[in-house]
């Protein structure tokens, strides 16, 4: 969530760990050993605009297949960089940042955390 809150220029407004929560004081939501650091619940702010995530436990975890998640850019030169920045470190792009037929800019890929994206800058003249 921190590299997020950086990329996006977005602030964390909460971050609950599993430990301390009740979750860790109830033995029928036991999480296994080393997963107290893993966060139960996180928002971040972007502008007007709240993204929530958390690490599922492994008994719930399944890779994400099928979805995307999707930032909707103004600025060309923005979606260029927030994409960049998301794609750091990441050998998974499906479609380099470019200009389409419906977008100034549009790209997608999977980060270094194995959360897909897509960075989409919309042509005014397209709608």
């Amino acid at each position: 969530m921190k590299h997020y809150a950086s990329v996006l220029g977005g602030e964390i407004v909460a971050m609950m760990p599993y430990a301390g929560s009740p979750m860790a004081e109830d033995e029928s939501c036991a999480f296994p050993d080393g997963y107290e650091g893993k966060i139960m619940h996180a928002c971040l702010t972007v502008g007007d605009d709240l993204l929530m995530a958390s690490d599922s436990p492994p008994q719930y975890f399944e890779k994400p297949q099928g979805t995307s998640v999707s930032l909707q850019i103004e600025d060309p030169a923005e979606a260029e960089r927030v994409f960049a920045a998301l794609m750091e470190g990441s050998d998974r792009i499906s479609m380099p940042i470019q200009k389409t037929f419906w977008a100034l800019r549009f790209g997608s890929g999977v980060d270094r955390f194995g959360t897909p994206w897509m960075v989409n800058c919309n042509d005014p003249a397209m709608h």
